[in-house]
């Protein structure tokens, strides 16, 4: 009874000494936010959970972002390593409970300390405890360092989804846009190839000098070179769309559907204080700072002295058969360790531990920072892609019908061959720049997308 009240004290002022915790408690730093979004027009709540690739209703582009979250091999690698992160939590959380373990000898000689006149049988069977009791609250720090680092992790491989969705996404429509901008090129190309015969055909027959063929075969040959150009970059942007769904490069047929796309469903952006609990990023960098905020109190409690308890229980004997039949083996001890004096060595690791979480808060602060620039670019860029779009589109409309009026003024002999020629650059011109604009835009919401941390669950 003496010996389980006294082991009943002994956790009691274990659980009364435990509640110490060395160091400060983490609290978010205080961030000046913006009231609102400079060029948020709508000030509306954004929905985070919302799958926003499904507002552009096109399969093809579901199929290959599903493909991507779960083949590519990125992700995969780093889904991974943050399993073995948890492990480790798991290995660090076992720290705060007693070890145990065990060990057996047998054994025959004559020596044991000194010269025996005879050999002898020995043959012992021990359990062994330890305990270093988390006076100063070393070992929970640890563990919420620890505990952040994997949410941190966590957190990351949400981002790495985040932006593998965007790269997926953005990607896919830049095929449509070289193809769009291929096709362009080879219906052009057939237009000045044609006009080139028949000037060849005028030339022959002396009705039109050299120098307009010569024009003419300048921008049949710019037609021809755009083609293997965008060749060239649809299929290498397949190839990168192969890549990022953990496939190898196949040929595929992706249509051009950027004018289906016009009519995209806008996102508002919604409350700016809402951001630092969506973005992955943003809660990575809290989550590292939750932890170096941890490390400072380890580094304190290192200061201090520790506790640790040692207990062993078993049996030794001559002879295998009496092994048990004994009585057992016992001892209990409890031990001391701290710092006397290390030339500040201890003093030095709480500043600098102290120094890194201040490094870690304005990472954590640029990273916020960071963010916001990147909505706002989003949003500028929508704002102003739009204006584009109307500015090219009627620049489109003007060219293509001023080429058709400047070949009938040149049939007609009214217009030089270089003003028809003119007429026809710039409409091909505004037509790749509209093309441009239009995959430019998309990317642009798809950009807000992520900047306003979006989908990602």
């Amino acid at each position: 009874m003496k010996m389980i009240r006294a082991i009943a004290l002994l956790f009691l002022g274990i659980l009364i000494l435990g509640g110490c915790r060395v160091g400060k408690n983490y609290t978010r730093p205080e961030v000046q936010l913006p009231e609102h979004y400079l060029f948020d027009e709508e000030k509306a709540n954004f929905d985070d959970k919302l799958k926003w690739w499904n507002l552009f209703n096109d399969p093809e582009l579901d199929t290959l972002i599903q493909k991507a979250l779960h083949n590519n091999k990125d992700l995969l690698a780093t889904a991974q390593r943050v399993e073995a992160v948890r492990h480790q939590l798991a290995i660090q959380k076992a720290d705060l409970y007693p070890q145990f373990s065990y060990s057996g000898t047998a054994g025959r000689g004559n020596y044991a300390g000194s010269k025996l006149p005879n050999p002898v049988n020995s043959f012992n069977l021990i359990g062994q405890a330890s305990w270093e009791l988390d006076f100063w609250g070393k070992i929970r720090r640890m563990n919420e360092a620890a505990q952040a680092q994997y949410l941190a992790s966590e957190h990351g491989l949400n981002a790495l989804r985040l932006s593998l969705v965007t790269t997926v996404a953005t990607t896919y429509f830049q095929v449509q846009e070289f193809n769009a901008k291929l096709q362009i090129a080879e219906s052009t190309y057939a237009i000045r190839d044609s006009s080139y015969q028949i000037l060849q055909y005028r030339l022959d027959a002396g009705i039109i000098p050299a120098i307009d063929l010569n024009h003419s075969r300048i921008q049949k040959a710019i037609a021809e070179a755009a083609i293997p150009l965008y060749k060239r970059l649809a299929t290498q942007s397949e190839n990168f769309l192969a890549f990022l769904i953990g496939e190898y490069p196949s040929q595929q047929d992706y249509a051009n559907k950027l004018n289906v796309y016009a009519q995209v469903p806008e996102i508002p952006a919604g409350i700016p204080s809402s951001l630092l609990d969506r973005r992955p990023d943003i809660m990575q960098a809290e989550q590292e700072l939750i932890a170096q905020t941890a490390m400072v109190g380890v580094a304190q409690a290192l200061r201090l002295p520790s506790f640790s308890l040692t207990g062993l229980l078993g049996v030794a004997s001559n002879d295998l058969s009496e092994l048990t039949s004994g009585d057992p083996a016992w001892n209990v001890n409890g031990s001391l360790l701290g710092p006397l004096f290390n030339w500040q060595k201890n003093a030095n690791r709480v500043k600098a531990e102290e120094a890194l979480t201040q490094a870690a808060i304005h990472q954590y602060e640029g990273i916020v920072l960071h963010a916001f620039r990147e909505v706002e670019d989003a949003l500028v860029a929508i704002q102003t892609l739009k204006q584009e779009e109307k500015a090219i589109q009627e620049h489109v409309d003007a060219a293509v019908e001023a080429a058709k009026l400047s070949e009938e003024r040149y049939d007609k002999g009214i217009a030089s061959y270089i003003e028809f020629l003119e007429s026809q650059r710039q409409a091909f011109d505004a037509q790749m720049s509209l093309t441009s604009n239009k995959q430019d835009l998309l990317e642009a919401f798809i950009n807000l997308y992520q900047a306003l941390g979006g989908g990602w669950e």
